[in-house]
């Protein structure tokens, strides 16, 4: 297929109308949409005109950062709820026989060491580990959140985690 001057002209008056590359070669004959679009490229003609759905796209765009904001801010106000608590319960070294669903599943030590044991503490339900293994296994994204949870965290946290 080759472009003649007839077919660029009828290209470049459809084009300015606002028709579709489908459309056009439909009008032309003997060209595809592809074809069409390439001309158009080529030709450096104007970008379309923005479509109903692509502003639409932009306000979805919009709506689905604002609903990431708010989740991060509920996911970061869960786990400060979890380090605000004073009390955990002592730990409940368990072998790996000895878990249930109910049990924290942290391991404590390397599997190697004849010291090794699962935490064994109440876990939280539908999570594997407690409340302080919790607040280490789930970090906050990003580093400008850990940076700012850390400042906020109580100094009897910081003594019960160093402990535990």
């Amino acid at each position: 297929m080759s472009w003649n001057e007839e077919k660029v002209n009828k290209l470049k008056e459809l084009w300015g109308k606002g028709n579709t590359a489908s459309q056009i070669a439909q009008i032309i004959g003997g060209i595809s949409r592809n074809a069409v679009i390439g001309k158009a490229h080529r030709l450096n003609l104007s970008a379309k005109i923005k479509t109903r759905t692509a502003t639409s796209n932009q306000n979805f765009e919009n709506s689905q950062e604002r609903k990431d904001i708010k989740s991060r801010r509920g996911r970061k106000s869960k786990f400060k709820s979890l380090i605000i608590e004073k009390d955990f319960e002592p730990e409940n070294p368990r072998q790996l026989e000895e878990l249930d669903e109910n049990s924290c599943k942290w391991p404590i030590g390397h599997p190697d060491e004849k010291g090794f044991y699962f935490c064994g503490r109440s876990s939280l339900k539908d999570f594997s580990y407690c409340k302080l293994h919790l607040l280490y296994a789930y970090q906050p994204k990003g580093k400008k959140e850990e940076v700012s949870d850390k400042e906020d965290v109580p100094d009897f946290i910081e003594k019960k985690i160093q402990s535990a």
